[in-house]
């Protein structure tokens, strides 16, 4: 397997090595071997990161020049674009992504994300004309306008780096900020690559800046603390989402919060090919690690045993299917680290403590590679309130979850610390979407409509977040709003 070039910093227009040449070993998901180097930043690294995001958005024009820097930016995405084959190798080297994951969603979802977020800020408003009006014996002449927060630090996690990395920072580049991205410590050759193409792209020095580090918390912790920092876009586990909201309090920073999710799929009995709509639910893409994939499936107790039994027969055949680096058709590989494979078999053990059934998997595969493989696993004959139902996993496991009528099956939906996304089966459309509806969550895919797009909002409700990324809505959140009056 080849192994990556050292993933270096990019801080005020420079890509260079980290104080002191500090590097640390990234390591393969595949091979659990050492895959490359990685700059470690020092603690005077990210302060001179935030230091050039502050210089690049108080003393140059970049927050003002709407279409030069919209120019750029459709620059940068293209450059990004000649790249897919090195983002393709990134993602399956260092992410553990199957090839049939690493085309998809690690890589071509970003860069259509991307190209969508640049279309989609053509629709910005910058200023609008709010009219005359009369008080206090004289007319003023108003105007409302749409400017740019300031210094973002966007902290990203390991799972699709490259997706994240673009929708944080294209969206907050179009709105006019400037960034100090900071990538997971797994993936940190997927934010240097942003550094080393922006370079390319020619983005002025400190609009984009790039941290990585093998400490997980030390680069975040600063940027969330430096009240040069404005904004805190964060995408990850909603234990740390919470703790990022009260720092960030004490500099009254705006706060987005993309967080964990423990999304359901519901079947309805009357969906057309009831069995293959459940066969279709096994939670296998990139081996679960999704913060939106549904991993909680609820099937009518009519057509329970029906749906056991196909997901016996899915789950049966996919076993041999899985798991192969070369194999152009595979989308599941190994979860990203010997620490999350720990966490998965926990829960593996947990559910079957709980007295759930385990259907299919359960185990760790050895005979896969010296990698952090996990076997697709479904447990079934699961109540809600059992831990699997409630927590999130984050690995290839799926829960199943009988319900008696419709209004049942929203309830046990609904009945989550969480709200991201959902999905939605039946034959009869205006029932389908009488569900969807009601579902409190972010996104909810019907018949499987694809409802997370680069040109539609996302986010979740509840304990899955603030704010929305993607789409105009995306970029706007990096936006504040300023009236203005002029005496006539």
């Amino acid at each position: 397997m080849k192994e990556l070039p050292e993933a270096k910093l990019y801080i005020d227009g420079v890509v260079r090595r980290a104080e002191g040449d500090r590097t640390y070993d990234n390591i393969c998901p595949w091979t659990a071997e050492v895959a490359g180097q990685a700059a470690d930043a020092s603690a005077t690294d990210v302060l001179a990161a935030i230091a050039a995001a502050r210089r690049a958005f108080d003393e140059t024009d970049w927050s003002r020049q709407h279409t030069e820097r919209h120019a750029l930016v459709k620059k940068y995405m293209a450059l990004l674009r000649e790249n897919r084959e090195r983002l393709v190798e990134i993602s399956r080297i260092e992410a553990g992504a199957a090839i049939g994951a690493a085309c998809r969603a690690h890589v071509d979802f970003a860069l259509n994300g991307g190209d969508d977020l640049v279309e989609c800020s053509k629709a910005i408003v910058w200023e609008e004309d709010r009219g005359s009006r009369e008080e206090h014996g004289f007319v003023s002449e108003r105007i409302v306008s749409h400017d740019p927060l300031g210094v973002v630090g966007a902290i990203t996690p390991w799972n699709v780096p490259l997706y994240v990395n673009i929708g944080k920072v294209i969206a907050a580049l179009l709105a006019g900020c400037t960034v100090v991205l900071k990538p997971a410590p797994d993936t940190p050759h997927m934010g240097a690559i942003m550094g080393e193409l922006a370079v390319a792209a020619g983005l002025p020095p400190g609009v984009l800046n790039v941290v990585t580090s093998a400490d997980p918390a030390m680069a975040g912790e600063m940027l969330v603390a430096d009240p040069r920092v404005d904004v805190i876009s964060f995408t990850g586990s909603t234990g740390v989402g919470r703790h990022i909201m009260e720092k960030g309090a004490a500099t009254l920073k705006r706060i987005f919060l993309e967080l964990g999710g423990k999304s359901v799929k519901i079947i309805l009995e009357d969906a057309p090919d009831f069995a293959m709509k459940v066969m279709m639910s096994m939670v296998i893409f990139h081996a679960g690690q999704g913060c939106a994939y549904p991993t909680r499936l609820l099937v009518p107790r009519s057509r329970y045993q029906e749906a056991v039994e196909a997901l016996q027969m899915s789950y049966a055949g996919y076993a041999s299917r899985w798991g192969g680096y070369d194999d152009p058709e595979n989308v599941m590989g190994p979860v990203i680290s010997k620490r999350q494979q720990e966490r998965v078999m926990a829960y593996i053990e947990l559910g079957q403590q709980e007295g759930a059934r385990l259907l299919a998997g359960g185990k760790t595969c050895p005979d896969k590679g010296k990698g952090f493989f996990i076997e697709p696993t479904c447990f079934v004959d699961v109540s809600n309130e059992m831990r699997i139902a409630q927590e999130e996993i984050f690995g290839p496991v799926l829960v199943v979850i009988p319900f008696e009528d419709d209004d049942d099956a929203i309830r046990i939906a609904n009945d989550s610390v969480y709200g991201l996304g959902g999905a939605v089966t039946s034959g009869d459309r205006e029932r389908a979407m009488r569900v969807a509806r009601a579902i409190r969550a972010g996104c909810v895919s019907v018949n499987d409509g694809m409802s997370i797009t680069g040109d539609l909002p996302f986010g979740g409700v509840k304990a899955s977040g603030v704010g929305r990324e993607w789409g105009r809505e995306g970029i706007e959140e990096f936006l504040d709003t300023k009236a203005i009056a002029i005496r006539v």
